[in-house]
């Protein structure tokens, strides 16, 4: 594997894209697997975030050197981002790109609060669009969910490491349930898998953004031919889904399609087409990729500030209604849903005056999993970089790994799946929040919808569009209440303006009619035939008792006779149904009775009923009698009437049937029983409840501040986590420095002893075992316990002269085995340069001294 050593100044180019990679702890190992995996010619930069100690001085930089053989080096401010170099936050920082550049700014969050890796996802998604990735490894915590969600929505590459490879899974596992993840793979497959992906998407060299915004609206693709692949896959799309993408923009419907392209490793647009006839569930996966949704709680603060302050109030004040109603389009995981009703609740605690309105909200998406979501109201942990710790604490529930929506906030917002260009309007609106979404559409389908949300808001009604968005040719509709906040008031225009709306699900008027003819009690008959059918009509309706036939559902389908006395219309919107219509005195014991004659073969009959429940003056016997023939009227049900005369009211009659009244008024008074012990159980659970309340208060503020602790515990843990690995990769590197210094002195033909300050046995070496007896057990002993083959008995003597004198001595000493070794003593001094013990070598001379006699013998001849 290459090394520093190895490593080569490069030329400083522009990268084609950056990849942002964060990491907590656990996070060394798989950087350094991710970076050896690498290829150091990819064209694209590294910025690497880690969560650091901000008190020590990080060697992330020198640790990754050794894995890559691409320029490792810590962030500084202004450093420009060049290709195949890496980047490595400082300790203590926040990091963030800004026009090709490094920013560097102090965090102002306490130590557990910071979330540098969404920091720098949110920055590499701002400035670079779909030209950003971010990578998520080992971690604890959620930070960099928020981060890949923004790139992801900017139309970037979101990866994460397989959560099972992972020490701490915390951070990966988080980013796939939020929804902005392309890849999932081991850490060291990873890079292959982004380098691929990249093959098949349109990449180019970074550059400022208003560069890039103007390349996008030179390159903005036409509208797709019938019978293209993009053609083609939008047919399919709307076959399967039917909502049509024909009018989105072009540009965002190839960018979001590349992407799935590149991971099914598809070289054309045309193969990807048929890879959607031949897989159907490929049609869900990249629905859901085109309805990416962008999102989050209190987006733009100048926006809510002047809702709350100005907008809100003033639509409170001219309103004739206290039930306002909103509308929020698009409405993705519901943040901004919930961040309205946030704002109307903090409205009303600041204006007491305003306590008198309500606020119902309808949010509305085209995603069904968006919507589920939202439903849940559950959110991580790291919205509190948006959420101030007040709303947080009034408005939301803390949970270990989440946070959830309180349930007074929820039962605000009515979440529905909506397409708002197929389905028809929420109508009569106060406000309209529509953000973010007309932008993916085309100019033409932006002109229908605005008359669209013209219609749906009632006079003066507010529309609030998003940052990127404006009601273009539509001033005859909307005037600007804040246009630099987008923020528009309703005007009331001609009615020509606003007659053609885009959605085509209303049924037409004829259409209604006839599918729901609305039943009359006097309709007039055909002239008779004959004598017999002029009798009989006149018979039905002089003589015959009123009556009224009902279908399954309780509603009315055919009136005989007179009902006016029996039957009366509710008040408001017409209604046809017959437990509605019935009088107060007839309804309870009708509806008991429609019920059993249901399981009855016979006519059900009802003796002396009064029509008012206060007077008895006025009493009338029914007969309920289900239906089986003829065919027609299968399943239905008549009801007929039948007055008492006055006479019969004061006569009791012995066959008289007052079973079904007695057990309705037996019936009701276990009602009123019920309700009684009902309200006392009530009472009582009431003042347990207050009980509960209180102790549930003091143990939810010993709750936060346990939390508190606790996050400040795991941002000292990960910190530390990272500080172990670091240091446990400084001991490998001393354990092997340490195998190679004992090798070298085993290797070489001189023995070596180690003495301390005491003269004590610090280390010797494996030939200096054979002249000394020396053992392993011997360390620490003195010098001056051992015994040698040297003929050397001031050896002590003269190793402490040297440690005193710093002089070194060096004699030639016999041994007992008749060798000579050349004995040399010298301080031991270390890198400090101080004075640690003595080192006494010793070099066998013994071939020398037996030339030496040899040639003194020689001489003497």
């Amino acid at each position: 594997m290459s090394t520093a050593s190895s490593t080569k100044a490069v030329a400083a180019t522009p990268p084609k894209a950056i990849v942002g990679i964060g990491a907590s702890a656990g996070g060394l190992q798989p950087l350094e697997q991710f970076l050896s995996h690498t290829p150091v010619d990819t064209g694209l930069a590294w910025i690497i975030v880690q969560h650091l100690d901000p008190t020590q001085k990080a060697m992330l930089a020198e640790l990754l050197q050794r894995a890559t053989a691409m320029k490792v080096q810590q962030a500084t401010q202004g450093m420009q981002v060049n290709a195949n170099q890496i980047y490595v936050i400082p300790p203590n920082t926040e990091l963030r790109v800004h026009n090709g550049a490094l920013k560097l700014t102090k965090p102002t969050e306490a130590r557990g609060l910071r979330l540098p890796v969404n920091i720098l996802f949110q920055s590499l998604a701002d400035t670079l669009a779909e030209n950003a990735i971010g990578v998520i490894l080992s971690g604890m915590g959620n930070d960099g969910t928020l981060g890949s969600q923004a790139i992801k929505a900017a139309g970037g590459l979101v990866a994460v490491q397989q959560p099972g490879s992972a020490q701490f899974d915390s951070m990966p596992q988080g980013a796939i349930a939020g929804g902005g993840v392309d890849i999932i793979a081991e850490a060291a497959e990873l890079p292959a898998r982004i380098l691929s992906a990249m093959a098949q998407m349109p990449f180019n060299t970074v550059q400022p953004l208003a560069a890039q915004m103007a390349a996008q609206i030179e390159n903005a693709a036409q509208q797709p031919a019938p019978d293209s692949a993009l053609q083609q896959i939008i047919t399919r799309l709307q076959s399967h889904t039917r909502h049509d993408f024909s009018l989105y923009k072009t540009s965002t419907l190839q960018r979001r399609i590349e992407r799935r392209m590149a991971i099914h490793n598809l070289d054309s647009m045309q193969h990807y087409a048929d890879f959607l006839a031949d897989n159907p569930q490929e049609n869900d996966l990249l629905f859901k990729e085109l309805l990416i949704g962008v999102t989050q709680f209190f987006r733009d603060t100048a926006v809510w500030d002047y809702l709350t302050d100005s907008a809100l109030p003033a639509l409170l004040q001219h309103s004739s209604e206290t039930a306002l109603r909103a509308w929020c389009i698009g409405c993705s995981t519901g943040e901004e849903a919930y961040s309205l009703a946030i704002t109307f609740c903090q409205l009303l605690q600041q204006q007491p005056q305003l306590r008198r309105f309500s606020l119902k909200i309808f949010a509305s998406d085209l995603s069904p999993d968006a919507i589920a979501r939202a439903r849940r109201g559950q959110y991580p942990l790291a919205i509190s970089e948006h959420v101030s710790a007040e709303q947080l604490q009034q408005f939301f529930i803390r949970h270990d790994s989440y946070y959830q929506i309180k349930q007074h906030i929820r039962d605000m917002v009515l979440f529905a799946q909506h397409d708002v260009i197929l389905d028809p309007p929420f109508t009569r609106q106060d406000l309209i929040i529509c953000r973010n979404l007309l932008i993916y559409f085309d100019t033409l389908l932006q002109r229908k919808l605005l008359p669209l949300l013209h219609y749906s808001l009632r006079p003066n009604g507010i529309l609030l569009l998003g940052s990127s968005e404006t009601i273009g040719r539509s001033q005859n509709l909307f005037q600007p209440l804040q246009a630099r906040l987008r923020l528009y008031s309703r005007k009331d225009p001609l009615a020509h303006s606003v007659r053609n709306l885009p959605v085509h699900s209303f049924p037409p008027l004829s259409t209604l009619a006839k599918e729901h003819p609305v039943p009359s009690q006097k309709t007039p008959s055909p002239a008779p035939d004959n004598l017999q059918t002029a009798a009989d009509q006149v018979l039905l309706q002089v003589y015959a008792p009123a009556a009224v036939v009902l279908n399954n559902a309780g509603d009315i389908v055919y009136i005989s006779g007179r009902t006016g006395k029996y039957l009366e219309p509710a008040a408001g919107k017409a209604n046809w149904n017959f437990h509605a219509m019935v009088r107060e005195g007839l309804r309870a014991p009708l509806a008991l009775a429609l019920q059993q004659a249901e399981t009855k073969a016979a006519p059900l009959q009802l003796h002396r009923l009064p029509l008012s429940g206060a007077d008895n003056s006025m009493q009338v016997d029914v007969t309920v009698q289900a239906l089986q023939e003829p065919a027609a009227l299968q399943g239905m049900t008549m009801v007929v009437f039948r007055d008492v005369a006055a006479s019969q009211q004061t006569d009791a009659a012995s066959d008289m049937d007052f079973s079904l009244a007695a057990i309705q008024q037996q019936y009701l008074d276990e009602i009123q029983t019920l309700r009684e012990e009902t309200r006392t159980s009530k009472e009582e659970l009431q003042s347990s409840n207050e009980e509960l309340q209180s102790t549930n208060e003091e143990l939810q503020s010993t709750n936060e501040e346990l939390t508190t602790s606790k996050e400040e515990m795991q941002s000292m843990n990960e910190e530390l986590q990272t500080i172990n690995t670091e240091l446990q990769a400084k001991l490998d590197d001393l354990a092997l420095a340490q195998s190679d210094l004992q090798n070298t002195l085993n290797s070489v033909e001189i023995a070596i002893l180690f003495l301390d300050q005491q003269l004590n046995v610090r280390r010797y070496t494996d030939r200096a075992a054979n002249i000394i007896n020396l053992r392993e057990s011997d360390l620490g002993r003195p010098l001056s316990d051992l015994t040698s083959s040297l003929q050397y008995p001031a050896l002590h003597e003269d190793a402490l002269d040297t440690l005193r004198t710093l002089k070194f001595s060096e004699k030639q000493i016999p041994t007992t085995d008749e060798r000579w070794f050349s004995v040399r003593i010298m301080p031991y001094r270390r890198l400090d340069n101080v004075i640690d013990g003595v080192v006494i070598t010793l070099v066998d001379i013994s071939a020398t001294k037996k030339l030496e006699a040899a040639l003194r013998e020689k001489s003497r001849s």
